[in-house]
């Protein structure tokens, strides 16, 4: 019998030295992505941030503001060529620890209606919609609205 290695997945704090991988998934996921320098930001204002790794190199990211018992996903991404396989919904039930974990109550986040994907998933973890942010997203014809969805966590 061969012994098939098993890859390697870790989530751990995003580092300055991350940075640069980083804005390269941005950039190849996001028609309006943010800068290095949004994620330098996040890191100097302590935001709790994360990287997800398959065998040691950087396949996503997620980055929450947490404080006065809720949390907002600001940014999260899976590479391209690694969507479709959990690591989405693996990323953001950690992301929902850490918020659990940091005090949060309930979880906002903002999605474009043009990603179903994110959508679904997002409602696959217990999201529900709660409203429109109006032109909120640039969009190659203008603007996009945002669906502003939330998570409440059961009371302990």
């Amino acid at each position: 019998m061969v012994a098939v290695a098993r890859p390697s997945l870790e989530l751990r704090a995003m580092r300055r030295e991350d940075l640069p991988r980083v804005s390269e998934l941005e950039h190849a996921s996001y028609a309006f992505p943010w800068s290095q320098g949004i994620f330098g930001d996040c890191l100097k204002a302590a935001h709790p941030s994360w990287v997800l790794c398959l065998d040691g190199r950087i396949i996503g990211y997620g980055i929450l503001s947490v404080g006065a018992g809720e949390a907002h996903v600001l940014n999260v991404c899976i590479a391209p060529d690694q969507r479709g396989q959990g690591f989405g919904r693996h990323l953001m039930k950690r992301l929902l620890d850490i918020a659990r974990w940091n005090g949060a109550e309930r979880v906002f986040l903002e999605v474009r209606p043009s990603n179903p994907n994110a959508q679904a998933l997002y409602a696959s973890l217990g999201f529900h919609e709660i409203g429109r942010r109006p032109r909120y997203y640039p969009a190659h014809d203008g603007r996009e609205d945002a669906i502003v969805m939330a998570l409440e966590f059961p009371l302990r």
